[in-house]
């Protein structure tokens, strides 16, 4: 008999139809409370990135043995509730890298060169009536990154190619060249592009406040392709529309698909739909990946991805 799997996200068509070919698949919402009797039968649990897997969710699922989550964030999850029960946790780190990494520096050149706002400029006519306004130089100029792990990493070799100079802001001081700044209004105060990779949860939530903006200053740029919790997006609308920072994009917001407002009248904002990892190549490894540690389980196998103990 095919084991029992609750879906409670919304998945690639490629990832959905694996997981009904090998598996006894049922769709709920993350509290779970539509499913009835048929809880006691799930084993596993498939979730994305965005996902809320909660104690309460946990507990209504006395037979779950496996949480998966499709994305390398797992802040929703509730990792201790789930450890406590034995119940392992995996996610897919390390395939989505480059894209992101690719994603941030395509947002950090969008915006600094306004290339949304000057496609607009071409398509209405505009340009016949003069020269699209001058834009920010991104070579050569100083980029601060929140969070330094895989993608801050590969963040930071992409600028040196264009002869950016590197500083960071983390939980440690890492070996590496870059300046180390202990906290993130110390590093915005020094640089001209501020780039958030930093996770979500409770000790990132709205690091990236009025104080940080203030400090990023009016001819600073902000990008955020970390976790849209770690900006308060109301206090970037003011900042932005009071033209106290230069410019923002953003690939994640605090309440997706919901965008603050304040947001969607500004051109000085380039806005994308958390997209920085959605390329065919890298959502079929991110599907592949999901797909090893659910057959991996079942299998009785160590599991590919797993989530540590501590996070």
């Amino acid at each position: 008999m095919k084991p029992n799997v609750l879906k409670i996200a919304r998945l690639p068509d490629l990832l959905s139809e694996r997981l009904y070919a090998d598996y006894q698949v049922l769709e709920g919402s993350e509290s779970g409370a539509e499913l009835g009797a048929t809880a006691a039968d799930i084993r596993a649990l498939v979730a994305n990135g965005e996902s809320r897997v909660t104690r309460e969710l946990i507990g209504r699922l006395p037979a779950l043995e496996v949480i998966v989550v499709f994305g390398v964030g797992y802040d929703g999850v509730d990792v201790q509730a789930a450890h406590e029960r034995g119940i392992s946790v995996t996610h897919t780190p390390d395939v989505l890298t480059d894209d992101v990494a690719d994603f941030a520096m395509t947002l950090l050149l969008g915006i600094a060169r306004r290339v949304a706002v000057a496609d607009r400029f071409v398509r209405e006519g505009a340009w016949a009536d003069g020269p699209f306004p001058f834009t920010r130089k991104v070579s050569g100029a100083r980029l601060g990154i929140v969070g330094l792990g895989r993608i801050g990493s590969a963040i930071a070799r992409r600028a040196l190619a264009f002869d950016m100079q590197i500083a960071y802001c983390g939980r440690r001081s890492r070996p590496v060249d870059y300046r180390y700044f202990a906290t993130v209004r110390e590093l915005a105060a020094e640089v001209d592009f501020l780039v958030v990779s930093a996770n979500g949860g409770t000790d990132t939530h709205h690091l990236i406040d009025s104080a940080v903006l203030e400090a990023l200053g009016s001819e600073g740029i902000l990008v955020n392709v970390g976790r849209g919790s770690v900006v308060d997006e109301a206090a970037l609308a003011k900042a932005l529309g009071e033209h106290r920072l230069l410019g923002a994009a953003l690939d994640v917001f605090e309440d997706e698909p919901w965008v603050h407002p304040g947001l969607l009248g500004l051109d000085n904002v380039l806005l994308t739909p958390h997209m920085a990892s959605a390329t065919w190549a890298t959502r079929r490894a991110m599907s592949n990946l999901v797909v090893a540690n659910l057959q991996a389980h079942f299998a009785g196998q160590p599991l590919p991805s797993p989530v540590p103990d501590s996070h």
